[in-house]
């Protein structure tokens, strides 16, 4: 079978390579997976560089969500083989690869494998991140890189709980699809001043929420736009570079800045409520109120051609890529 690896840190397109290996085997509470689609995600693309939460153990597998088909199952796994599974593990980008009996989702028949191979990261994420942020019908909401995969998500969720959204775009391809999906308005940060114009929008009050995955300057200005009492919640620095805040603006607003990691967040919330995310994504997914679209499909073996494509601006959709076999 072939899998992908990497043997040193750094740019996806130069250590990641394509290697020829035997069939895993599982072990106690774990599932071998025949893999059919994977996607590719930025946390996927950080992992490479060691620039995500979790460390490298090199020789390492990339990729870190799926869906698949069981096709072996370890000691003490009570799971039938030929079922359809979303996963996730670290080693997705492969023919087969193992992941704990724990992070499986039976996949509805009514879900193409281009929607499951994408329902855990992002749909998850977006879901956590709305009730994190206790907004209410009628506040608004600020996200940074509106166009990503995951801000779309918010934008169809939001939009079914009656939250305002501003998005944010360096370029405007986007524009239509944002809108369709019903994006409240969108500010072009190359063209227009952040803070004025969503103070414009919000008649001053500026937004209950703002969830951030730039860094930088972006996110610095994202801070200005917070009404008082506002919360900031950041998951992602896509320009690498750190934001500056502006302390007295935090204490006198009584602002509120943390951090959010969806692997953390699984991990510190109850059984019950990680249960009822994923029966209300499936739920949205399964009847079409939350489209996730994808623009291209590769090959395992076309992995660098598809990551290249994968950090082009102004897609339309997720960059998945499929088993050899």
């Amino acid at each position: 079978m072939q899998t992908v690896r990497f043997s040193a840190i750094g740019n996806p397109t130069d250590v990641l390579q394509i290697v020829e290996t035997s069939l895993p085997e599982p072990g106690p509470g774990e599932v071998r997976i025949k893999v059919l689609a994977s996607p590719i995600n930025p946390s996927d693309l950080l992992f490479v560089q060691n620039l995500y939460g979790i460390l490298p153990e090199l020789p390492s597998g990339a990729g870190f969500e799926g869906v698949g088909i069981v096709d072996k199952v370890g000691e003490g796994v009570a799971m039938r083989t030929g079922i359809r599974v979303s996963f996730t593990a670290t080693g997705a980008w492969s023919d087969y690869t193992l992941a704990n009996q724990r992070s499986l989702i039976p996949v509805p028949d009514s879900l193409s494998d281009e929607v499951a191979a994408q329902l855990f990261v992002n749909p998850f994420s977006a879901y956590a991140m709305l009730e994190e942020s206790g907004l209410q019908p009628g506040q608004w909401v600020l996200l940074t890189a509106a166009g990503s995969s995951f801000s779309k998500i918010v934008i169809q969720l939001c939009k079914l709980k009656g939250i305002q959204t501003i998005g944010t775009v360096r370029h405007n391809e986007l524009d239509d699809e944002l809108k369709a999906m019903g994006v409240t308005a969108i500010v072009n940060t190359e063209k227009e001043k952040l803070t004025s114009r969503v103070k414009a929008l919000t008649e001053g009050k500026g937004v209950a929420c703002v969830l951030e995955a730039v860094g930088g300057n972006t996110a610095s200005d994202a801070l200005k736009c917070l009404a008082k009492g506002g919360t900031m919640l950041l998951y992602g620095v896509l320009s690498l570079q750190n934001p500056s805040f502006n302390v007295g603006l935090m204490i006198f607003r009584e602002l509120t800045v943390k951090g959010f990691w969806l692997s953390d967040w699984m991990r510190r919330v109850d059984s019950q409520t990680r249960q009822n995310v994923a029966r209300n994504v499936l739920t949205l997914l399964v009847g079409g109120k939350i489209q996730l679209p994808v623009e291209a499909t590769y090959p395992l073996s076309d992995i660098k051609k598809a990551i290249e494509h994968s950090e082009q601006p102004g897609r339309h959709g997720k960059i998945l890529v499929k088993s050899n076999q």
